[in-house]
């Protein structure tokens, strides 16, 4: 009966232990999840892995490469290409900016004077 007892603590300690996949590795599971007409789920399950840390790899990748999924397949972006990316972003920002500051001053101007100069 201990020999039982030990294979199933053996087995336990066994499951509790996970794969620590290379960048090597991991680059290729997520080329394979990134094939047409595959699911990430069926990718993560092949290689023994939850969907969700397969999704967190894919992310991660494209934001290291600069990619962007476009329909069928993925899109490299070029250097021009994120630096139009970036400054939309910061055209955003600034405009949100300009807002805020808008709304600032028509409720300390339309205020009971304390803050204007008038």
């Amino acid at each position: 009966m201990t020999w039982l007892l030990f294979l199933t603590n053996q087995l336990d300690e066994m499951s509790k232990m996970r794969k620590q996949f290379t960048k090597e590795e991991r680059l290729e599971i997520v080329k394979q999840s990134f094939e047409p007409d595959v699911k990430v789920a069926d990718v993560a399950a092949k290689f023994g892995i939850g969907a969700n840390t397969l999704s967190r790899w894919r992310r991660e990748f494209r934001q290291e490469h600069g990619i962007v999924p476009q329909g069928q397949g993925i899109k490299v972006m070029t250097d021009e290409e994120r630096e139009i990316a970036r400054l939309k972003k910061q055209l955003r920002e600034a405009q949100l900016e300009r807002d805020i500051l808008k709304k600032a001053i028509s409720i300390f101007s339309k205020g009971d004077g304390k803050y204007s100069n008038s």
